[in-house]
């Protein structure tokens, strides 16, 4: 497996409620608006980086800032994105090819020693990449299909995740940002793999945002809502893609999640388009 880097290339806190061992904030994230230098001098990791919303996201966290990691399994998409980073005049973004389906713990684990290596700390990881599988009855959902969507949407995040916390331990502020879904919130028929998989993502947000309740790590999970994506276009066929947010629309509680504005924001299942 190969590992490189780019030589290739505030906000309203409406309610504070003491929950647990951790602080419950009801946060109006989709209302933030970053500074141009929000992001300044964070190294943050975004995976799922050559289409969609990971695109969005890195493209976004490099205009305000921060140095970026973009990891992704096709490395054209990914060589794309670095393009119009650099393009735009940001730093230089690092490059990590990987397929989520088939890495080993070795991957990451080796993956979270290069950080610390190369960077020094990582500040942040936004864990967007994830796949659909297919929707259908319960009853007809293949082991097969059941253990790969399992696979990239929670095996996958939870071993990259331990393999990156020494770097993220490094950090002043280190967020650990999961991509959840309503449906990971409300089980809908027909919904099958992915639908459980991101429950078992709230699930290891609520889990780890309690363990490091007290430290200068927070955990939370976002919900990007109805938005222009390959995957919701998948989901939804006869949807107008054009009534939809684009992932742009979305970006201000990324960038709000990842920003020094949210340390205390920490254990929440956040909205990008709350109704």
């Amino acid at each position: 497996m190969e590992l490189f880097l780019g030589t290739i290339p505030s906000i309203i806190l409406c309610l504070c409620l003491c929950f647990h061992r951790y602080k419950v904030f009801i946060v109006q994230a989709h209302l933030f608006s970053p500074s141009q230098t929000e992001l300044q001098n964070k190294v943050i990791l975004v995976t799922g980086a050559g289409d969609g919303i990971g695109r969005q996201a890195a493209l976004s966290f490099a205009k305000h800032g921060a140095e970026v990691i973009l990891l992704g399994k096709t490395v054209k998409k990914l060589e794309a994105v670095y393009d119009e980073i650099v393009a735009a005049g940001y730093i230089e973004p690092g490059i990590i090819p990987l397929d989520m389906q088939g890495a080993t713990e070795k991957h990451y684990v080796d993956m979270g020693a290069m950080l610390i290596d190369q960077y020094g700390r990582l500040d942040g990881i936004l864990h967007n990449a994830s796949i659909l599988g297919h929707l259908c009855p319960f009853n007809q959902i293949t082991s097969t299909e059941f253990n790969e969507v399992m696979q990239v949407n929670v095996t996958a995040q939870f071993l990259m995740t331990q393999g990156v916390l020494p770097a993220l331990q490094k950090s002043e502020h280190g967020s650990i940002l999961f991509t959840t879904s309503s449906v990971g919130r409300e089980g809908r028929a027909f919904w099958g793999t992915y639908s459980i998989s991101k429950f078992a993502t709230e699930g290891m947000t609520q889990v780890m945002a309690s363990e490091y309740a007290n430290s200068h790590i927070r955990v939370n999970c976002i919900n990007p809502g109805a938005t222009r994506t390959t995957m919701r276009g998948k989901a939804f066929p006869a949807e107008d893609p054009q009534q939809l947010k684009t992932p742009l629309d979305i970006m201000p509680s990324y960038i709000y999640l990842m920003s020094d504005q949210a340390v205390k924001v920490n254990g929440q299942s956040i909205d990008c388009q709350p109704k």
